[in-house]
């Protein structure tokens, strides 16, 4: 359309300051620049001279100039090419900008560009800031955390609209006495500014304290998550929540595991995360510097984060399974 525009003025231009030879060969844009001159009866080739200022001559070149770069300033700023980004092998949720996976990073890209190895594949999402390393991972390659940093997205794409919802990653990891958070979702509307979280703590190989928060409610296993998720090796972790029912189900390595007491009724119906803005992730707030809590015990998470993504929708107990048995 701008091109358009730029043609339309460059054609207003000539017909206001160019000659025109009125012959039957002389049409269009070209009668005025390339033109038959006229022939007289004889059939000898006659030009009628016309006074051309060569101030207009002066003009044409400017604006030719001026034209050119117009045209070129008018030009549809392409956004780069989205190159062999991962497509999601998920059979039950094709990857797809409005469908039930919102956000999706596999963490494969080998570009020199560490942002580049981060994008999200469903909104081509790429993260501000990623000062983690590429590792292998349970398929492909996954990000490798160092406890201090973390990966800064502006946003989960559309996540901030669901009011169902999934968490799922994998992760492998050592045992160590820190307490480590894994992700984070921002928002101010919360006096840790975190709308969801995930930290790990207390580990040995065999047991670990877990708290999964989401909108200020927690689900807590106080030294009593007897998975060996810091046995070294890779393990699936999901995390969902059903607004029909307002419960948390937690799946490790695809199966459910029971949630402490009443821990799993979050009781908030449809969620509202409206106000969340940056997502975190091998992290919490302080690990990407964003505003939140501070102190000395929070560190990132130090082992690895594979296949992370985020559902608009509460995945069945088959779902979950069906993304630990295929490494999603």
């Amino acid at each position: 359309m701008m091109l358009l525009a730029c043609w339309v003025l460059w054609v207003t231009w000539i017909k206001t300051n160019c000659t025109r030879y009125h012959s039957r060969q002389s049409t269009g844009v070209m009668g005025y620049l390339f033109k038959t001159p006229p022939i007289n009866k004889a059939g000898t080739i006659f030009i009628k001279p016309k006074n051309i200022k060569m101030k207009n001559i002066i003009k044409l070149c400017l604006f030719s100039v001026a034209l050119m770069v117009l045209a070129g300033s008018c030009q549809k700023k392409e956004r780069p090419a989205l190159g062999n980004y991962v497509k999601d092998k998920d059979p039950h949720f094709p990857l797809y900008p409005g469908g039930p996976l919102k956000f999706y990073t596999a963490f494969d890209g080998t570009s020199t560009d560490k942002l580049m190895n981060a994008v999200d594949s469903v909104r081509a999402n790429f993260p501000s800031e990623n000062p983690l390393v590429s590792v292998n991972g349970i398929s492909g390659k996954a990000i490798q955390g160092d406890g201090t940093k973390a990966i800064k997205y502006p946003n989960a794409n559309d996540f901030n609209t669901v009011t169902s919802c999934t968490i799922s990653m994998w992760v492998s990891n050592n045992v160590n006495p820190n307490t480590e958070f894994l992700f984070s979702l921002t928002s101010k509307d919360y006096w840790h500014e975190s709308a969801a979280f995930l930290l790990v703590e207390h580990a040995t190989p065999t047991v670990c304290q877990l708290k999964f928060a989401l909108q200020d409610h927690w689900v807590e296993y106080i030294d009593n998550f007897n998975k060996p998720l810091f046995d070294g090796n890779w393990h699936h972790l999901a995390f969902t929540y059903d607004e029909t029912t307002s419960l948390v189900r937690v799946y490790f390595d695809g199966a459910e595991v029971a949630t402490p007491g009443t821990s799993g009724n979050l009781g908030l119906g449809k969620l509202n995360l409206k106000t969340a803005t940056n997502l975190v992730l091998g992290g919490w707030n302080k690990n990407a510097n964003i505003s939140g809590p501070t102190d000395s015990w929070i560190s990132g998470f130090s082992g690895k984060i594979d296949q992370f993504r985020l559902y608009g929708k509460a995945l069945t107990a088959s779902e979950v399974l069906a993304l630990y048995n295929s490494k999603l």
